[in-house]
């Protein structure tokens, strides 16, 4: 695939771009493939270097893995976002491990982890910028433990679908109960009781091909 297809994006997402020579910035787009994910494969297990993932359309689930095989989503990955946490080579300092999968049919650009980390290391720009985008991302991590942990399920919820209702620009959030819980990091039983308290309230309207949102004044509430 000729470079100038990455070329145009890169230089959109990459700050550092215009800074870098062009042997390297020919380097980086070399280096870089793109694919396509069908709903539900796995993308990265653990602490492989997978590569920096570039979102171009669909949706990828990032999360963490017990011993006991149970997962928290820590967070999603939209058309325009970019992965910097699957390219363990790149950023050394990451210890822990991070699960990636394919959460809608997904088309993604992804360059390679160790030719990343190569030109990282000639451009110590490309490395301030790694490291900003995963500091960036802990941000949303410790939104996540932050919920968990101090948060009470109510508010969760309502923030959960306050989100998902902005993001998707529309009052029906067609997701499962089931997947609810999992970006959520709680039960599918909880998150069904509470949908169920919110359905009385008349705040939402629970059926099989989703929940909407009927009172977004109360959900609003809710959050604060």
């Amino acid at each position: 695939m000729e470079q100038t297809i990455f070329e145009p994006v890169y230089k959109e997402i990459f700050s550092f771009w215009e800074e870098i020579s062009d042997a390297d910035r020919d380097f980086i787009c070399q280096n870089s493939f793109s694919t396509s994910y069908e709903k539900g494969t796995h993308i990265h297990d653990g602490n492989e270097c997978s590569g920096v993932i570039f979102v171009c359309s669909g949706s990828l689930r990032l999360y963490m893995m017990s011993d006991e095989g149970k997962d928290i989503t820590l967070y999603r990955l939209h058309k325009g976002d970019m992965c910097m946490l699957s390219a363990s080579c790149v950023l050394q300092t990451i210890t822990f491990d991070v699960f990636i999968d394919a959460e809608e049919d997904s088309d993604c650009f992804v360059i390679s982890g160790p030719a990343f980390a190569a030109v990282s290391e000639r451009n110590p720009v490309i490395k301030i910028f790694s490291l900003e985008a995963a500091v960036s991302r802990f941000s949303d991590v410790m939104w996540v433990m932050q919920q968990i942990l101090f948060m009470s399920m109510d508010k969760r919820l309502a923030i959960f679908l306050s989100d998902e209702s902005a993001r998707l620009g529309s009052d029906t959030i067609t997701l499962t109960h089931e997947q609810i819980a999992r970006y959520m990091g709680s039960a599918r039983e909880v998150v069904s009781r509470m949908l169920k308290y919110f359905a009385n309230e008349g705040i939402v309207k629970v059926s099989r091909g989703g929940i909407e949102i009927l009172d977004k004044k109360r959900l609003r509430a809710l959050t604060l």
